[in-house]
């Protein structure tokens, strides 16, 4: 296997690897199964003694899934080589992130590989878990948004055409909103190649902008401000800062690298941004509850239990306990999303469903202008 070593700025890894090898395949299947087990197994085998080589062979016949076999083939090849663990896996970015690696190389560094890595697999379970649960609640929501759309859509290409050429008899001027909706089905039907190639156009342009550095950062702040998914999001971003922190703290691994893992563990590029910030105060020496209440952008439940951890000298136990609370807040919200975005939904229903059958029997209403009785 031929790699070259280099140095990568925007890396968090102090060995920044090219591989010349292919793509892993399978990685949102790894993330979720393979990797809480594999981590439980590493911890529990070097509790036990055994060598790690041993151990990833042990694990390499026991793994069902072709890609991450491969994977684990390969790190221990690296090993055997004479490399440790924690390079090995920093060899596959896509499957090993730099809280992995780190919380790796600090477990061999202090001698605690296996008590990190059964720390790691707990922490890796529970996120997983939680995004499973985040992904089940928004799915009612996508689905009833989707079919709205796609029956308003089925009814300007059908139904509004019918109504246009019953009112197209009558000698009359039609009201505003129904002459509009004729005009857009209409030019939905008789221009249909160029309205889709408006809509691709907006959404690649508007997905561009949103991968722009600007344009991502403007997004996840703006999307802080949604009802209902707002305050949802904030605490789901909480809930992984906080438990990738104390991860991270009790295991060793210097604050300020601490910061860059935790700033991308986040999911948000403001509160990215403003953690990477914040590593210019703790440099200062102030404390690191200070830098994020200056930022105006943290909940002060959170501040004020940093504040009492920095301040009892047990900030590892503290982000637990905030942890836990935000996973609670979060379960707890999810539980209810169904009633919290049901009035949202029916006003979505009834101005675009609702909306178009008014629009089409408005003149109806005033039909005896139309038939000029």
């Amino acid at each position: 296997m031929e790699k070259v070593m280099s140095k990568n700025s925007d890396s968090l890894r102090e060995e920044a690897v090219v591989v010349k090898r292919k793509p892993i395949k399978g990685v949102k299947k790894i993330l979720s199964i393979e990797l809480p087990i594999f981590a439980r197994q590493i911890g529990a085998m070097y509790k036990a003694g055994i060598p790690v080589v041993q151990s990833l062979a042990a694990i390499e016949d026991q793994v069902k899934d072709e890609n991450f076999k491969r994977v684990v083939s390969d790190v221990k090849k690296h090993i055997e080589e004479g490399g440790t663990l924690s390079s090995g896996c920093a060899l596959y970015p896509e499957v090993f992130d730099d809280l992995f690696v780190n919380m790796l190389k600090a477990g061999e560094q202090g001698g605690v590989l296996g008590e990190s890595m059964q720390r790691l697999a707990i922490y890796l379970e529970s996120t997983n878990k939680l995004k499973r649960k985040v992904k089940s609640a928004m799915m009612y929501p996508s689905v009833v948004s989707g079919v709205a759309v796609l029956l308003s859509g089925l009814m300007l290409v059908f139904i509004v055409p019918v109504f246009g050429e019953i009112y197209s008899g009558f000698d009359a001027k039609l009201p505003g909103p129904t002459q509009v909706l004729i005009n857009i089905s209409d030019a939905i039907r008789n221009h249909s190649l160029a309205v889709i190639g408006g809509v691709v156009l907006i959404s690649v342009l508007f997905s561009r902008w949103r991968k722009s550095s600007s344009g991502e950062l403007y997004w996840d702040e703006l999307k802080l401000k949604f009802p209902v998914f707002g305050p949802l999001m904030q605490k789901v971003s909480m809930s992984r800062f906080a438990s990738t922190y104390a991860q991270l703290s009790r295991s060793g691994v210097p604050i300020l690298k601490s910061l860059d893992i935790v700033s991308m563990a986040t999911g948000n590029k403001m509160y990215e941004k403003v953690l990477q910030e914040s590593k210019t105060y703790v440099e200062r020496g102030e404390t690191l509850s200070k830098a994020l209440e200056d930022s105006g952008k943290f909940p002060s439940m959170m501040l004020h239990m940093l504040k009492a951890g920095e301040q009892t000298s047990q900030i590892d136990e503290m982000f637990d306990n905030i942890s836990l609370l935000y996973e609670d807040e979060v379960e707890n919200m999810l539980a209810g999303l169904t009633s919290l975005i049901e009035p949202f939904l029916i006003v979505l229903l009834g101005i675009l469903i609702g909306g178009i059958v008014v629009c089409m029997f408005l003149p109806i209403f005033g039909m005896h202008e139309l038939v000029k009785m």
